[in-house]
């Protein structure tokens, strides 16, 4: 484990490889899984604030899913996470020529709106448990990510480095070169 500000992060972030294959996955993540996109508190009124301009991009049964349940649903912890259709995909979710993709990334992309999707989808494959005074990243292992595990494999990019994007968003610039250093310093023990 890497201690680091107010985080503790998995050595399998820094050890193991990964980069999306969305031609392999087609978005499985979108769709697999029993809840929606876990999203922080502050996440909420960000959505609520933003569904106008996300709306049009969304499938008719993805709009129909909010008009029925609301933008997001509490599970039985008392966290929140994004509707979902008829227990499959995220509400969000829409199809491009076969493959899965966000609408609210679209929305983001298309210059719509400023946020670019719920930080848990970002950072994905890190999960984010928190606790009191810090928060623990660990990498998620799930079946249909294998063929990102190789592609990263292939292309040599940890995990860490994949999401360098998301970890910088979450936790600041600062944070980021830190880990990039202790993870550096890691590796170069392992040789």
């Amino acid at each position: 484990m890497i201690v680091l500000q107010n985080t503790v992060i998995s050595d399998d972030i820094r050890d193991n490889f990964f980069v999306c294959n969305l031609e392999k996955c087609k978005g499985a993540c979108c769709v697999e899984g029993d809840l929606g996109a876990p999203l922080e508190v502050e996440e909420l009124e960000i959505l609520e604030e933003n569904y106008e301009k996300i709306k049009p991009y969304m499938s008719g049964a993805g709009k129909l899913a909010v008009e029925q349940h609301g933008l997001y649903e509490m599970d039985f912890e008392g966290d929140y996470s994004t509707t979902i259709i008829e227990g499959r995909e995220c509400a969000f979710a829409l199809y491009d020529n076969g493959i899965l993709k966000c609408a609210i990334e679209q929305a983001y992309l298309d210059g719509k709106i400023d946020w670019k999707k719920p930080i848990s989808c970002h950072l994905y494959p890190i999960r984010i448990t928190k606790y009191d005074g810090f928060d623990a990243l660990n990498y998620d292992r799930w079946g249909i990510c294998s063929a990102a595990c190789s592609f990263g494999e292939d292309l040599g990019v940890r995990v860490y480095q994949f999401l360098k994007e998301p970890l910088i968003r979450k936790y600041g610039e600062g944070w980021y070169s830190e880990l990039e250093q202790l993870m550096e310093e890691e590796l170069e023990k392992e040789k």
